[in-house]
């Protein structure tokens, strides 16, 4: 088994790389991406919707060259829809040219070799982990694995220990090169003990201050200073209130490009109005926070 490739020799030169996406990672994010790679680990990110975990896994492909495979948890999710299926409209038109050609020819088709050539790799339809598995790099995104149930986690543990599936008419298929895991929780419900002791584990909070008009810069390069600073700030007010959904680090960005498109150099309680859709999602908290903007953009 090959080691994965290396784009960095220390946290602080994969915090480095990263930053070259536009992924401004803190200490202990780099530390946490830097020991998993180093150590052949999956990297389990918790931690608020909107913290940036989702696109750390971006981050990282960007940064390797790899390619990102995506698995998207819920409820119900099993192992076949993160392995792999056979393709059967394929398999059903293979049967039936076989049974042609022997008509043609007058051939009788023998059952063991029909059904040998009906579960042929090339009818093979690999799914998220499959395909991760197969490819050389990749980043695995298992993302949300707190929808998934009990009965996954634990075919998912198997698989991650082994960087290998069994495929009952293929046999085993083992990864040459192990995929870089990224696995994200929201923490709607807690993940078992034994996932997360195969894992490297690192919270990810919202950013601070500074660091959001950072991401506001490194993502908006045209921003104003002033209104990366207003919005930052609003955003991080928003983030102390009660509010149903409060606003992730994309909330922020969405909102000050739509700042942006309207024409507007720095935040006020109008153009704040015009744009408030694109950073509270719910109409409880839109209407709560229209009616306190004048307190907001004073604070």
């Amino acid at each position: 088994m090959t080691d994965r490739p290396n784009a960095a020799g220390s946290p602080v030169e994969l915090a480095a790389a990263l930053r070259s996406t536009g992924y401004l990672a803190d200490d202990g994010v780099a530390t946490a991406a830097f020991l998993a790679l180093q150590m052949n680990r999956p990297l389990f990110c918790e931690g608020e919707p909107g913290t940036g975990k989702t696109a750390l896994a971006h981050a990282l492909a960007e940064v390797f060259g790899a390619e990102l495979i995506r698995l998207q948890c819920h409820e119900g999710i099993d192992a076949a829809q993160a392995l792999y299926d056979w393709d059967f409209p394929r398999q059903l038109l293979h049967l039936r040219a076989l049974e042609a050609a022997a008509g043609a020819s007058g051939e009788q088709l023998d059952a063991d070799s029909v059904e040998a050539s009906l579960y042929d790799r090339r009818f093979l339809l690999a799914r998220p982990i499959l395909r991760a598995l197969q490819s050389s790099p990749s980043v695995l995104l298992i993302d949300e694995i707190d929808r998934a149930d009990d009965e996954f986690e634990a075919f998912l543990l198997e698989v991650l220990t082994e960087h290998a599936v069994t495929i009952p008419e293929v046999g085993e298929i083992r990864a040459t090169t192990p995929p870089l895991v990224v696995l994200t929780s929201n923490r709607t419900r807690e993940v078992h003990d034994a996932l997360k002791r195969r894992c490297l584990y690192i919270w990810l909070d919202h950013p601070d201050l500074q660091r959001e008009i950072e991401i506001l810069h490194s993502r908006l390069p045209g921003l104003p200073e002033r209104l990366a600073a207003q919005v930052a700030g609003a955003v991080q007010q928003l983030r102390r209130a009660d509010l149903l959904k409060p606003p992730g680090v994309a909330e922020t960005l969405d909102w000050a490009r739509a700042l942006q498109l309207v024409g507007a150099r720095h935040l006020d309680v109008d153009s704040a109005a015009a744009t408030l859709g694109a950073v509270l999602k719910y109409r409880e908290d839109a209407d709560r926070v229209r009616a306190q903007l004048d307190t907001l953009l004073a604070s």
